[in-house]
């Protein structure tokens, strides 16, 4: 499960995920987004159906070739769950929707760019809505991913969520768009999780072994946003950097472009936009020791 890179059916021709889980060894996907149509009512991308569609198709085939998924809640675009429920139960019975739709193990909440990172009331909404969620589900796994600068990402909803007594199972942050193009992301990477961890550690008081385990990665392979280039070779060093902290989770956006793109210009859809062969960043990624 701590390596599940993101699959999304929103656009395009995403691969068929049995073909990467032959190629590779990768056993999950988290799949994306989960959002909202109208009041607390989730969907996939806030349109699609939970059951009967494309996205209940992908489950289908992911777990008849023995694997399974992590559904991922909110993403940069469209209306969140998170903003739309008004109060912490609404928001917990919107999750328990997904959770109990799919029989599912885990579920990500993706927080990207300002949409509800910076508001304090809704960070304490998602905290006490996750807080209901591990309480109803047992042995149940939660993971949190968000952006992180150079040097760590923003410490107020770990704290917030240390103070209320939530344990998330890993805090991941994503390292890159950092504006960074030209400069080695893999050690950028490892310079941002080493801040996360910081911050985990001094919010929960964990050890740094501890702290490290309940850290997480989610990367993007090849071109990002920003023009910086992560590499296959990144992906090798964040990968040995991984196996030595034991970190709770080690993923990418996403499998979807984890292709060559053949001299075209990178594709969020289709490929990377760096000279590889097809899964090389899911093969490297799939090695991860836990």
């Amino acid at each position: 499960m701590a390596v599940a890179p993101y699959y999304y059916n929103g656009w395009g021709s995403p691969p068929d995920p049995r073909t990467v889980m032959s190629a590779t060894g990768v056993k999950w996907f988290t799949m994306a987004f989960i959002l909202s149509n109208g009041y607390c009512n989730p969907m996939w991308d806030g349109g699609r159906p939970l059951t009967g569609g494309v996205d209940q198709g992908t489950v289908n085939t992911v777990r008849s070739a023995g694997g399974d998924i992590v559904p991922s809640f909110g993403g940069a675009n469209g209306a969140n769950l998170e903003s739309s429920c008004n109060n912490a139960n609404d928001l917990a019975g919107a999750y328990q929707k997904v959770i109990n739709a799919y029989g599912l193990k885990a579920i990500d909440i993706d927080i990207e760019g300002g949409t509800y990172y910076d508001n304090g009331t809704i960070q304490q909404r998602v905290v006490d809505a996750l807080k209901i969620v591990k309480a109803n589900n047992a042995n149940f796994t939660v993971y949190v991913t968000f952006p992180s600068d150079t040097t760590g990402p923003d410490s107020s909803m770990i704290n917030r969520a240390a103070s209320s007594g939530l344990t998330v199972d890993a805090w991941t942050i994503m390292p890159f768009d950092f504006g960074a193009a030209g400069q080695n992301m893999a050690n950028l990477t490892i310079q941002a999780t080493n801040g996360l961890e910081s911050i985990v550690r001094n919010a929960y008081g964990y050890s740094d072994d501890v702290a490290y385990r309940h850290s997480g990665i989610s990367s993007m392979n090849g071109i990002t946003d920003s023009q910086e280039t992560v590499t296959v070779g990144n992906f090798q060093t964040i990968l040995a950097y991984a196996n030595q902290h034991h970190l709770g989770r080690l993923t990418f956006w996403s499998a979807n472009r984890d292709r060559d793109c053949n001299g075209a210009y990178r594709n969020d859809d289709t490929c990377s936009g760096v000279s590889q062969n097809s899964w090389d960043f899911t093969r490297t990624f799939a090695q991860y020791a836990g």
